[in-house]
């Protein structure tokens, strides 16, 4: 994995470019510290190689991802994140925002799926939540919200980076979302 703490994108092309489903999964699985090769993500999609080939160059242009070391083998071409964590930063351009609307549907659909996906009599299903409120901030208030929020994910990410995955763990789907709503009048 890169060594960049976090890669953050501003640019509603470079956007647009990670709201396709499968981009999205391998963009999981490589900021999850995963060195994949294009034949390894076409099979966690269920594309040809060839065709992930493609979207993995797609997102290289961007700096998105980016090649690993290559391979014993010369013939493998491994691809990376060049960060640990990947941050979407929202544009009032309105490219920009269809962009970012766009990948927050993407992403907003994956966790559903999650949801959905999870055995009834999976043990971890108590674990599964969703928590939505309506608070009265400021606008100071709302980015110290998202700051804290932020930063209690990041730490248990750094226990995870540090260590590793410890014996029965398993990967948790988290999504943060600040929506503010119209002006009041």
């Amino acid at each position: 994995m890169g060594t960049k703490k976090r890669l953050v994108i501003t640019d509603p092309r470079a956007i647009r470019a990670l709201a396709h489903p499968a981009r999205q999964r391998v963009i999981d699985e490589l900021f999850n510290g995963k060195v994949l090769t294009a034949t390894e993500c076409a099979e966690l999609v269920g594309l040809t190689p060839s065709a992930m080939s493609y979207h993995l160059r797609a997102l290289e242009k961007w700096g998105i991802l980016e090649r690993a070391d290559e391979s014993a083998d010369g013939r493998e071409r491994p691809w990376k994140a060049p960060a640990r964590s990947l941050v979407i930063s929202s544009q009032s351009t309105g490219a920009g925002r269809a962009a970012g609307q766009a990948m927050i549907r993407s992403t907003t659909d994956a966790v559903i799926n999650g949801f959905a996906e999870i055995d009834a009599d999976d043990p971890w299903d108590d674990v599964s939540s969703l928590s939505r409120s309506r608070l009265w901030l400021t606008y100071d208030e709302a980015k110290e919200l998202g700051k804290e929020l932020t930063e209690l994910i990041n730490r248990f990410e750094k226990k995870r980076a540090s260590k590793g995955p410890r014996p029965g763990s398993r990967q948790v789907s988290t999504l943060i979302a600040i929506v503010p709503g119209p002006e009041q009048s």
